[in-house]
C-alpha cells in the first residue's frame, strides 16, 4: 500500500482546492466501479454492486489536507497567510511550504528570526500566524505577482513521504496522512473485493473540506441513500512522553475502532459488528473514546433520517503537521477489518437501534 499512499499524498488537495485528488480519483476509480463521478464541489462517488442483493453501505473518507491561503503580499515580496484548517502555531516557524499559483508551484518557507536574535527576544513566545509570513525569495510584491502570487493561491505543506528510521520500522512519515491514509484504505479494501463477493451495494465517498467543518460530507450524504456508514480517518495517539498524553491508543496496537468523539456517539450495534468482526478474523484493534477530534461520520451519521454510522481510525502521530506519521501495520488492519465488515453482511443484515 505504500506506493498507493505515496502516490495520493503527493497530491496537493488543502480545502477548498482538492481538485487535484478529485481529478486523480475519478480516472483511477472509473475502471473499478460501476459509476464515479464527480459532485459541484468536489466530492468524489463512486459505486459497485456485489453479487447478492443487500444494504447499501456508505464508505467514507475525506480527501482534503490543512493548508494555508494568501491573503496578502508585502511589499518586501513577503507573503501574510490564512489557515485552511487546524495547524499549531507553534510548529509553524521554518517549516517548507508549496505556494500552488496557476503558473506551477513555488517552494517556500515559514519565515523565522535567526538564532541569534533570540537574545532580544522573548524565546517562550508563540507568535499567532497572523503575525508570520511565507518567504518565496521574491524581492518586492511585484516579484511575487510575476511568479503567478495572487491573493487566495493556496499553499500546502511540501510534499513528502518517506520511511521513519528505515523500511524497517513500516512507519512512514509525510504530509497529508490526514486523510489520504483513509483514502488509500478504502482504494485497497475496493481492490481486493473486485471478485464483489459481498451482498448490496458499495458507495464510496471521497470527500472534500472535511477539516473546515465536514462540509463535502454534509453535502453528498444528504442525497446518498445508505443504509449503513463506515468513515475512516486518522486519529491522534496518545503514546508519546507529554504530560498531557494518557496511553490509552497506541502506534503499531491495530486499528481504531471508535466509541465517540466530539462529532458521533457511534451507533452501538455498527461498533459491536465492528469488533465481532475484528475478534472473528484476528485483526488488531484497539477501542477509541476521543473528544478532541471529529470524522465524517458525524455529517453522515445525521444526514436523510440517521444512518447508523461506525468510524474506523488510522492510529497517527503529529497530526496536522507536514511530519504526520503512521504504521503500516495500522493501516493494513484498517484495511482488513473495513473488507471483512463489508463481506460480513448479508441479504438480511440490518442495524436497527432497538
Amino acid at each position: 500500500m505504500f506506493k498507493l499512499l505515496e502516490t495520493l499524498t503527493s497530491l496537493h488537495g488543502p480545502c477548498g482546492y482538492e481538485a487535484a485528488v478529485s481529478r486523480f480519483l475519478k480516472e483511477y476509480l472509473s475502471d473499478k466501479t460501476d459509476s464515479v463521478e464527480v459532485d459541484p464541489i468536489g466530492n468524489v462517488i463512486a459505486r459497485i454492486k456485489g453479487k447478492e442483493e443487500g444494504p447499501a453501505t456508505l464508505l467514507t473518507a475525506h480527501i482534503d489536507e490543512v493548508g494555508f491561503i494568501v491573503k496578502k503580499i508585502e511589499a518586501n515580496g513577503l507573503l501574510r497567510f490564512e489557515k485552511l484548517g487546524g495547524h499549531d502555531d507553534r510548529i509553524l516557524l521554518a517549516q517548507e511550504v508549496t505556494v500552488l499559483t496557476k503558473q506551477g508551484e513555488l517552494n517556500g518557507v515559514i519565515g523565522t528570526m535567526s538564532a541569534h536574535y533570540v537574545k532580544f527576544d522573548d524565546p517562550s513566545k508563540v507568535r499567532k500566524h497572523a503575525q508570520l509570513y511565507i518567504d518565496i525569495g521574491a524581492a518586492s510584491k511585484e516579484d511575487a505577482e510575476a511568479l503567478g502570487v495572487e491573493l487566495g493561491t493556496p499553499i500546502t505543506w511540501k510534499k513528502q513521504l518517506k520511511y521513519a528510521g528505515s523500511e524497517k520500522t513500516g512507519r512512514v512519515i509525510g504530509k497529508a496522512l490526514d486523510d489520504r491514509a483513509g483514502c488509500a484504505v478504502l482504494i485497497q479494501a475496493l481492490e481486493e473485493l473486485q471478485d464483489r463477493d459481498f451482498s448490496g451495494e458499495l458507495i464510496f465517498l471521497f470527500a472534500v473540506q472535511e477539516e473546515v467543518g465536514l462540509r463535502g460530507a454534509k453535502t453528498a450524504s444528504q442525497n446518498l441513500h445508505a443504509d449503513v456508514a463506515i468513515a475512516v480517518d486518522t486519529t491522534a495517539v496518545s503514546d508519546t512522553p507529554e504530560e498531557t498524553m494518557d496511553q490509552s491508543l497506541q502506534i503499531g496496537a491495530g486499528v481504531g475502532i471508535k466509541v465517540m468523539d466530539f462529532s458521533l456517539i457511534t451507533h452501538y450495534k455498527v461498533k459491536d459488528a465492528l469488533v465481532e468482526t475484528a475478534k472473528e478474523k484476528n485483526i488488531p484493534y484497539q477501542m477509541e473514546v476521543f473528544p478532541g477530534i471529529g470524522t465524517d461520520g458525524g455529517a453522515v451519521a445525521f444526514s436523510q433520517k440517521g444512518v447508523p454510522t461506525g468510524v474506523l481510525s488510522v492510529p497517527s502521530r503529529y497530526a496536522h503537521s507536514p511530519v504526520e506519521l503512521v504504521d503500516m501495520k495500522d493501516l493494513e488492519a484498517t484495511k482488513d477489518l473495513l473488507k471483512e465488515f463489508v463481506k460480513s453482511l448479508s441479504t438480511t443484515s440490518t442495524f436497527n437501534f432497538a
